[in-house]
């Protein structure tokens, strides 16, 4: 193991410390082919000791969040007890990169490539860093997809942990990802129900673009044709607090305007970061293959009308998005990959970390059903079930959000 390339800089408020961590690709063969891992470290000037917290993100296949100067939100809480430690996490950001060309001669590679890019490789690179940094052990915040990983965590390594948060981020354990997306689908027609009525006159709004761009070549900045499809996933919105102002504030803008295709395009992220779509179901595969578990499972209701879609992945945006085409091959085969599980329930149920997790009662991504059954499995876990904020709780309102999981674990609330 060799040490990590580092350098430091003040700021107002925090002192930063960038490192880039050198981690074998499998962790199965760490004498194999090597990848970049980048991490931030951020300490209140008086808090340089101060035990890790490890911020865990959201994705999967986005970096870490990216200080404010001084600090802000979750953050500035966190460093009151903390310091903090970003990882962008494989594959995304300052860490070797997954671009629109995926390492590989053949699409079987490539999909080889890609397999090693899941949470538990996530947490086996948190666990390499630990070592490195000569940390006995840790605390993790993981958001969504982090928390996802803060349970993967839980369940192969919790020896590297002090305690854990997980807010917005309680994933279905040992259950198919056809019961996942069944029931998310449900609360996306919810969420579609639920903005029809706060603005009934959007409904002839989108009607009419779905009837232009049937009939109409239109080119998004990026020069992709803008399907009707591909509109439809503005409704990635409805997951967010402010997601149906957003949503709104878009439709009302002139059809074909600069403003109109710019906000459209910019609202849906998949061209960013591609490992987000091509990954993305994987990250609910607690086991077995995922065959394209939305797109089968797309309702009638939504399918045969001017609905919304949400986070949901589909074979065909690697046709529509010229950025993910490159993908489309590998991810036809990650499609069928038979997963191995990502969470142990025996372990889960003797744990003895410290747990606090969030679970919001309206989260469009996270089934408040499954995650409530998730975290009665594990053992000592203390919930706070809330319906104060959606999926975003944690960005829409970060102080109280994490102050309120430490309080949690600390025996305070």
């Amino acid at each position: 193991m060799t040490a990590a390339m580092s350098a430091t800089y003040r700021v107002p408020g925090a002192i930063l410390v960038e490192r880039e961590h050198r981690v074998p690709l499998d962790h199965a063969h760490p004498d194999g082919p090597a990848i970049t891992v980048f991490s931030r470290e951020v300490a209140d000037p008086d808090g340089v000791d101060r035990p890790y917290l490890v911020f865990l993100q959201g994705g999967p296949g986005f970096e870490a969040t990216r200080p404010t100067s001084p600090p802000s939100g979750w953050m500035k809480r966190a460093l009151r007890d903390y310091r903090v430690l970003l990882l962008d996490q494989r594959g995304t950001g300052r860490s070797t990169p997954v671009g629109p060309a995926i390492p590989g001669e053949t699409a079987a590679d490539q999909a080889a490539y890609l397999t090693h890019f899941r949470a538990d490789a996530i947490v086996r690179d948190a666990e390499w860093i630990r070592r490195e940094l000569g940390v006995d052990r840790w605390s993790v915040l993981g958001q969504s997809f982090g928390g996802f990983t803060s349970l993967t965590y839980l369940s192969i390594a919790p020896e590297g942990l002090r305690e854990a948060f997980i807010t917005g981020g309680l994933a279905p354990v040992g259950r198919p990802v056809d019961d996942v997306y069944t029931a998310t689908w449900r609360r996306v027609i919810d969420a579609n129900r639920r903005y029809a009525e706060r603005y009934p006159d959007d409904r002839a709004r989108v009607r009419e673009i779905h009837r232009r761009l049937e009939a109409e070549d239109v080119r998004l900045p990026s020069g992709d044709r803008l399907t009707v499809r591909r509109f439809r996933q503005v409704g990635l919105w409805l997951g967010d607090s402010a997601g149906f102002e957003h949503l709104h504030h878009v439709l009302e803008l002139p059809f074909g305007s600069p403003a109109f295709l710019h906000d459209v395009e910019g609202g849906v992220r998949f061209a960013r970061n591609p490992v987000y779509a091509t990954l993305h179901e994987s990250s609910y595969a607690d086991g077995g293959a995922t065959r394209w578990s939305a797109a089968r499972l797309l309702p009638e209701e939504i399918a045969g009308s001017e609905a919304f879609t949400a986070e949901h992945v589909f074979p065909w945006m690697f046709e529509d998005y010229g950025a993910l085409g490159a993908h489309r091959d590998a991810a036809g085969l990650l499609a069928e990959h038979p997963w191995p599980r990502l969470y142990d329930a025996d372990r889960l149920a003797r744990n003895e970390v410290p747990v606090a997790a969030s679970i919001y009662v309206d989260d469009l991504y996270v089934e408040r059903a499954f995650a409530e059954e998730t975290a009665a499995a594990v053992r000592g876990l203390r919930p706070w079930i809330t319906d104060e904020y959606a999926h975003n709780g944690l960005r829409a309102d970060g102080e109280r959000v994490l102050g309120r999981l430490i309080d949690l674990v600390r025996g305070r609330a």
